[in-house]
């Protein structure tokens, strides 16, 4: 049964690697603060500072290496199973 919660907590460091990229792609793309002076159409609580973007992008880089790392709990998992199937085989 513990293969079976290493799977689930890969799983769900997967999901919350994918909503943590989604939100950092998101920061990015709002417009700073610069940008949103010469776009008038753009509401002033959506313009982001330039700091906001670099800790945005710096998230989006934690979330690719939590992605990477949920991955790995996966296939190691994975390959748990493997092996006990082998051995009461």
């Amino acid at each position: 049964m513990q293969v079976q919660s290493a799977f689930y907590a890969g799983v769900q460091g997967l999901q919350s690697a994918q909503n943590g990229l989604t939100q950092a792609t998101v920061d990015v793309a709002r417009p700073t603060e610069n940008e949103q002076s010469e776009s008038a159409s753009v509401q002033a609580n959506e313009a982001v500072q330039s700091s906001d973007k670099t800790g945005a992008l710096v998230s989006a880089l934690e979330s690719q290496r939590q992605g990477e790392a949920s991955v790995n709990v996966i296939d190691r998992a994975n390959e748990t199973l493997g092996s006990i199937i082998d051995i009461e085989v």
